[in-house]
């Protein structure tokens, strides 16, 4: 039976898979979902040796009755071509770091992106040229122009904030050139995010410049998330203990609902704990006040710099009850000063160096470990410190090793054209590609 998708707002039409990823975002401005709550086939994920055959065999009810479905294992196969280790952490037996920077661009973000990709590049399209338009706090826009870089029938136009990411983010977005195209945006992510979201609720401009979407929103890239924390959760059971709990950094929120998506078809899960930056929208949701989107604060974790959280939709459709979300999902705020922190300790008592993200994840852990909580945690370490080298170096007075294929894109020249936070210019843009980009994308 062919799974149909639904809008988490409820004004558009159901559509099978294919179409719901093909679209990015529902025709209401909501966020595809089943129709209805789906179950993991634990049988065979309980034997899945790796990465690409446990989000094949995951996914599989979501792609049942889709023209994609046996194209599945091949897609999984040709994007899951790297590890997600469980790295113990020293100095406490019952922590790991689930390490999701072996791809590409060194961060998780390679997971999705590449899965998208491969996706998208099997669909039909009538059209010569489709825009792939992302909007990237840091890592989503390196890692959807690395998936994207020079297929034929693709151009990638990325939005990022300027002066918010990275110098080596930046020079990463900027760096591929051909078919991509990075735009420094005056402004915050979420202004970035609103740019996106109005080009895609736009009808006058997908008519005439088809676009695609590669951020979170999209369940091309969302599903494929799942994969590594039903991967390690099944290694814990195998293991002989008891079901692994996870702390998810996050700003956006798609990495976090992933996980509990999983949980959700029965995946052996137990906590799914949030570990957010200075910005506190959904900290403070979660703690009982209303949901109230609000302007973003620039932090050191810069990819968690988000105000208006996309996936807010999936998370309330996964728990429509308020109480039982606020019950089921724990969040907690950490400023810069305690990601500092947290990047020091990490290396003192853990032997390892990490991410301004992922010392969010730790400062967690060690919250709950002050309070006496003693069950198995993964923290998801989501990007290379190598990426934050002029946050993490200083901090630990020494170099961090650079994983080579960041460093390859390191040695290329980059360049990012600036763009007003202002929709206009971006449509213009869109539609009418000006001599650069007409040179790029022919």
């Amino acid at each position: 039976m062919a799974v149909s998708y639904v809008s988490t707002r409820g004004g558009s039409p159901a559509v099978g898979l294919s179409a719901a990823i093909a679209a990015g975002l529902a025709a209401d401005g909501g966020l595809y979902v089943p129709a209805h709550f789906l179950r993991a086939p634990l049988d065979a994920l309980a034997g899945a040796g790796d990465l690409a055959d446990t989000a094949s065999a995951l996914l599989s009810p979501f792609f049942s009755g889709d023209p994609l479905a046996a194209d599945l294992p091949a897609i999984a196969r040709a994007a899951l071509d790297f590890p997600v280790p469980l790295r113990a952490l020293r100095g406490d037996d019952s922590a790991w770091l689930l390490e999701l920077f072996h791809g590409p661009t060194a961060a998780f973000k390679d997971v999705g992106a590449r899965f998208l990709a491969e996706v998208l590049a099997r669909l039909p399209d009538a059209a010569p040229l489709r825009t792939v338009l992302v909007a990237t706090s840091g890592d989503t826009g390196a890692a959807v122009a690395a998936a994207f870089h020079r297929r034929p029938g693709f151009r990638v136009v990325i939005l990022y904030p300027d002066g918010r990411v990275s110098p080596r983010q930046a020079h990463q977005l900027g760096a591929f050139g051909d078919n991509v195209l990075a735009l420094r945006v005056q402004g915050s992510f979420d202004d970035c995010q609103a740019l996106v979201k109005q080009a895609f609720s736009d009808v006058g401009l997908r008519a005439r410049a088809p676009l695609l979407s590669a951020n979170s929103i999209s369940l091309g890239r969302f599903l494929p998330q799942m994969g590594y924390y039903t991967l390690a959760a099944f290694a814990q059971q195998r293991a002989g203990g008891p079901p692994l709990n996870f702390i998810v950094p996050t700003g956006n929120l798609g990495n976090a609902c992933a996980a509990l998506m999983a949980k959700s078809m029965g995946v052996p899960i137990g906590t799914v704990a949030l570990a957010c930056n200075a910005n506190r929208t959904l900290p403070d949701f979660l703690a009982g006040a209303d949901y109230t989107p609000r302007a973003s604060v620039a932090t050191l974790a810069n990819a968690m710099d988000v105000g208006a959280p996309s996936n807010i939709e999936r998370l309330r459709w996964l728990y429509p009850d308020a109480v039982a979300l606020r019950a089921a999902v724990p969040a907690a705020s950490f400023d810069d000063a305690q990601i500092r922190g947290q990047i020091v300790r990490a290396e003192r008592e853990h032997g390892v160096a990490v991410c301004p993200h992922t010392a969010c994840g730790l400062a967690m852990l060690a919250r709950l470990r002050e309070r006496g909580d003693t069950r198995p945690w993964a923290i998801a370490a989501t990007a290379h410190p190598a990426k934050f080298d002029s946050i993490v170096e200083p901090l630990l007075q020494r170099a961090v090793p650079v994983p080579p294929a960041l460093a390859s894109l390191l040695e290329r020249p980059a360049q990012a054209d600036p763009l007003a936070a202002d929709y206009p210019p971006l449509r213009r843009m869109l539609l009418h590609p000006g001599r650069e980009l007409t040179e790029r994308f022919g």
